[in-house]
């Protein structure tokens, strides 16, 4: 069975060495194992949450784009697109915004955390809050719904908006399914041996602490910010710490078993720090100088990147226009020839379910009667000598024999291979008598499947 996995990146900054790590390049690692269907997009949508820098945000765009492809993403072999060239998906998140109770999205830890720093400030609780801020958690439901994503990686603190999506996508199931599951229920996946990266100064490598080890600058720049990482004051020639040095855990993170056995021992032996900054660099400008010169190359022609993402959009529409037509028919956003399309359906249901009975007269004769699915009687056939007769001529009108309805006056008669079969009633008016002809041509009429 294929699972499906779907994995985006908000375009608001440049990408360092942690996010490689921590997330690019096991996504990678994971769309190239067997059985596995991927998602891979630029959330450009939430950038406008955070961010209000256009210049910035079409920056990140490009930048994370070539991040992903010189990491070795495979657009062929994955679904890469930008959230914003999918218009079903703003269209699913109001529809989700529909159904989503205000309390859920109440307790999102976001909009919890910007309450409750207003609070401490003595400012009103929603001072500075968007709506898109608050309505997050369902742009990233829809972000995930839209493809039924199985499995959704994520760090900790997106535990949440991955449940939050799960009880969305089941509020929609319940009110609009009618015993059928639209959304499949996310499962929020969390990578344990991937480790969050220290940056220069030992916290957590992000922007916002500005203690990132750039990705695919220039080798100078990444020796230069290498050489900034701090470290205690232990001189050449005495042991280091290995578990407490954000250096080793930088090493860790990007050597083999056997290299990192080594360097921990050199550390235990005495290595300067000086002398292990430079292994680091070096190990890292090998894994990624070819990369690095890839993605330079593919900065320089964005044209080429805007097909692949245009590419991979349409490759995501093929999926999300016709699965959105459903969810809009299931709300009752349905168009007018639609409405048509069922009430002729509906009449041929009708027409479908007329019957015909046979029975036997008191003089012994055979006979039939074509009844409306209402009961109704539409036609009375002739006298027949004997049941297989009359059989024979019941049969042919049902497989769609060439009959000859003919008016009567207020009435009409119904003819078979030239011979009168049957009578219609005597009605009050023509109109009537018109209705029921009608009504009897449709229940005649080859039915098709």
């Amino acid at each position: 069975m294929t699972t499906r996995i779907l994995t985006g990146i908000t375009t608001t900054g440049t990408p360092h060495l942690g996010n490689y790590a921590g997330a690019i390049r096991p996504a990678i690692r994971a769309s190239q194992q067997p059985g596995v269907d991927s998602f891979y997009f630029l959330a450009d949508y939430h950038a406008l949450i955070k961010c209000d820098d256009p210049l910035r945000i079409q920056r990140s765009r490009l930048e994370i784009a070539a991040t992903w492809l010189a990491g070795g993403l495979d657009p062929d072999k994955v679904t890469f697109y930008r959230q914003s060239d999918i218009p079903e998906i703003p269209e699913l998140t109001w529809l989700l915004t529909c159904v989503s109770a205000k309390g859920l999205l109440n307790r999102a830890h976001a909009y919890k955390a910007s309450v409750d720093k207003n609070l401490e400030n003595g400012e009103d609780p929603d001072a500075g809050v968007t709506m898109g801020l608050y309505s997050y958690p369902v742009l990233m439901a829809a972000d995930i719904l839209m493809f039924n994503a199985n499995k959704v990686p994520v760090g900790r603190d997106q535990i949440q908006h991955v449940e939050m999506a799960r009880d969305i996508g089941q509020r929609f199931n319940h009110l609009f399914g009618q015993g059928k599951d639209f959304f499949a229920l996310p499962e929020a996946v969390i990578e344990e041996s991937v480790a969050t990266l220290p940056g220069l100064d030992g916290r957590k490598m992000s922007k916002s602490y500005d203690n990132t080890i750039p990705l695919f600058t220039s080798a100078k720049e990444m020796k230069d910010a290498i050489s900034r990482i701090v470290t205690d004051s232990r001189a050449p020639g005495e042991a280091k710490d290995p578990d407490n040095a954000h250096l080793f855990t930088l090493f860790q993170a990007f050597s083999t078993q056997a290299q990192c056995a080594e360097f921990r021992e050199e550390l235990l032996q005495g290595l300067g720090w000086g002398e292990a900054k430079q292994r680091l660099f070096q190990l890292l400008d090998g894994q990624l100088a070819e990369k690095r010169e890839y993605y330079h190359q593919l900065i320089a022609r964005p044209a080429d990147l805007e097909d692949i993402l245009l590419a991979g959009a349409a490759k995501a529409r093929k999926i999300a226009t016709p699965f959105l037509e459903q969810l809009r028919e299931a709300v009752g956003l349905r168009s007018f020839r639609s409405s048509v399309q069922a009430s002729t359906e509906v009449k041929k249901k009708a027409a479908k379910s007329a019957r015909f009975v046979s029975f036997r007269d008191e003089d012994g004769s055979f006979r039939f009667r074509l009844l409306a699915a209402d009961g109704e009687q539409l036609l009375l056939s002739r006298s027949f000598a004997d049941g297989k007769s009359a059989g024979a001529v019941s049969k042919q009108l049902q497989q769609g024999g060439e009959a000859d309805v003919r008016v009567e006056g207020l009435g009409f008669g119904l003819w078979l291979n030239g011979e009168q079969v049957a009578d219609g009633a005597q009605f009050d008016s023509a109109e009537a008598r018109d209705a029921a002809i009608e009504s009897l041509r449709a229940a005649l009429a080859p039915q098709q499947d």
